[in-house]
């Protein structure tokens, strides 16, 4: 963590977990070729280690680390793992700056001020398979050739994988190339879709049935929120927030600290100690009413209709949930029709599926939907 002394605004507050990444890393080194699955809601924190704790401590290891946002590349999930070995591939072969290039390049004569230099071409990758599995294959293979060490893939947001209409023959790649390949590289993967990552894992027959190690990511707890209290404590000499306050806030909204930092810093700039006046203060903000605003907007009236009953605690495909849409004008609410909502918006992110059932993603915005009185019409809902 950085030193309070150093520290200015709220934003400079962070938390390292070396210990962790330590141990996640001799995980591996225990079990070559079989990857780790790190699950925990999404904005929990699990990018941040990845990039600031995981990867340096790999670096430390000998080790490459590559990262890719499978998320972010939906429809590609594959191609864009292919795109994060080929940019590692590129930094190896041609290092940053022009001496380093020349450095790298076979020679040929130029003249330079009346005398004469050899340089030759910029270097260039060779040919790879246009296949995406065999090119996966293909640069790993040479990523750890080129580095002389392991390459560990840093994938979040695995789950995408399986829902790609060719998901299950790239899923078969992956798996291949970490086993085939276990001296040379290994994975880490994260998932924030516990059902999508269940049924990645643990289904009977996939090619990623019972091959990763699931293990529940840890949620941020004191260690973050006593930093915030002590800076806040600076900013306002003789106020003093309450601990069991700030753990009560943190774990209503998730355990999302960018979410309880952003709380803090409006308790701060209105100077309230009181966290749950605090909590109520930025629910009803402007500013956070007009970004669910328009995230119910982004939406079809079913989908939010939808949305609303999940948000009230209504089991989405019950009969009474049904009768309730019917108030939804143009749509003839049916079963099937629920699950597709169900799907998109989960897709979505503004839904997730975990063991007690569908829940609205943000704890936030499903208080906000709570409040929008019983009516599921689009202009009950944004008025």
């Amino acid at each position: 963590m950085n030193d309070n002394a150093a520290m200015k605004t709220f934003d400079d507050i962070e938390v390292r977990r070396a210990g962790i990444a330590l141990g996640y890393l001799a995980l591996l080194d225990a079990q070559p070729g079989r990857p780790l699955a790190l699950f925990a809601p999404r904005r929990v924190g699990k990018t941040y280690f990845l990039d600031n704790d995981l990867a340096p401590a790999a670096k430390a290891a000998g080790m490459l680390p590559v990262y890719a946002d499978l998320w972010l590349h939906k429809s590609a999930p594959l191609a864009a793992l292919n795109h994060a070995l080929e940019e590692a591939l590129d930094d190896l072969l041609v290092p940053s700056g022009n001496l380093a290039k020349m450095a790298k390049t076979q020679v040929k004569k130029i003249g330079l001020l009346g005398a004469s230099v050899d340089l030759g071409d910029e270097p260039h990758r060779r040919a790879l398979p246009e296949s995406s599995t065999l090119r996966l294959d293909a640069l790993v293979t040479r990523l750890a050739r080129q580095h002389k060490g392991r390459v560990l893939l840093m994938l979040d947001e695995v789950q995408t994988l399986g829902d790609v209409p060719d998901g299950v023959s790239m899923i078969a790649a992956l798996r291949s190339v970490l086993h085939k390949r276990r001296a040379d590289v290994c994975a880490v993967f994260t998932g924030s879709s516990q059902e999508g990552l269940a049924r990645l894992m643990n289904t009977a027959g996939a090619p990623m049935y019972q091959f990763a190690q699931i293990i529940d990511f840890p949620m941020l707890g004191d260690e973050f929120l006593r930093p915030l209290a002590a800076h806040f404590g600076k900013v306002h000499a003789g106020k003093k927030l309450d601990m069991a306050g700030l753990r009560d806030a943190f774990k209503k909204i998730g355990f999302k600290p960018a979410l309880m930092r952003d709380l803090v810093k409006a308790m701060s700039a209105e100077g309230v100690t009181d966290v749950q006046r605090g909590i109520e203060n930025y629910v009803r903000s402007d500013h956070q009413l007009a970004i669910w605003h328009a995230l119910l907007n982004s939406v079809n009236a079913f989908d939010r209709g939808v949305l609303v009953a999940v948000a009230k605690g209504q089991p989405p495909l019950s009969q009474a949930t049904l009768k309730t849409l019917e108030m939804v004008p143009g749509v003839k609410p049916t079963i099937s029709k629920v699950r597709s909502s169900l799907e998109k918006l989960k897709r979505s992110g503004l839904l997730s599926k975990t063991a007690e059932g569908t829940t609205i993603d943000d704890p936030l915005f499903a208080e906000f939907l709570q409040r929008r009185g019983t009516t599921l019409t689009p202009y009950r809902i944004l008025s």
